[in-house]
């Protein structure tokens, strides 16, 4: 490995800016839910959810709390918010995106966010695994 690459990935705020960016998508939604409650109400009531608004308040929690645990790893639990974070996108899936429900073209595109989901939850595995 060269030099540079060595010294940038050994830099613990290059791990800061790693667990900042694989979260960036669950705490930009959790600030976004805390400013726009009525539309992810919205959502949850669309989704077909049973208490949306427990729902929607236990969603902006998870993201924002979760996403904190990561960045921070806070008395060692990067892992819970990991963890956290990782059933609530495995969730999602079915509830938000079941594209076992459409025909094409939509099957396609919500199997494509099912599988960008899946894949978040692998570096949101491999964010626990470093926060030991």
């Amino acid at each position: 490995m060269p030099d540079l690459i060595a010294l940038i990935l050994d830099n613990p705020l290059t791990l800061i800016a790693a667990r900042v960016l694989l979260t960036l998508l669950f705490w930009m939604a959790g600030l976004f839910g805390v400013f726009n409650f009525s539309l992810v109400l919205k959502e949850m009531k669309d989704a077909g959810l049973r208490f949306p608004k427990t729902c929607a308040v236990a969603m902006i929690i998870c993201q924002l709390l979760g996403s904190a645990l990561i960045i921070t790893n806070i008395h060692g639990l990067g892992w819970l918010g990991a963890g956290a974070l990782g059933v609530f996108t495995l969730l999602s899936i079915p509830l938000g995106h079941p594209f076992w429900k459409f025909e094409e073209p939509r099957k396609t595109q919500e199997f494509q966010i099912a599988l960008e989901h899946v894949t978040v939850v692998g570096g949101l595995l491999m964010a626990a695994i470093l926060s030991f």
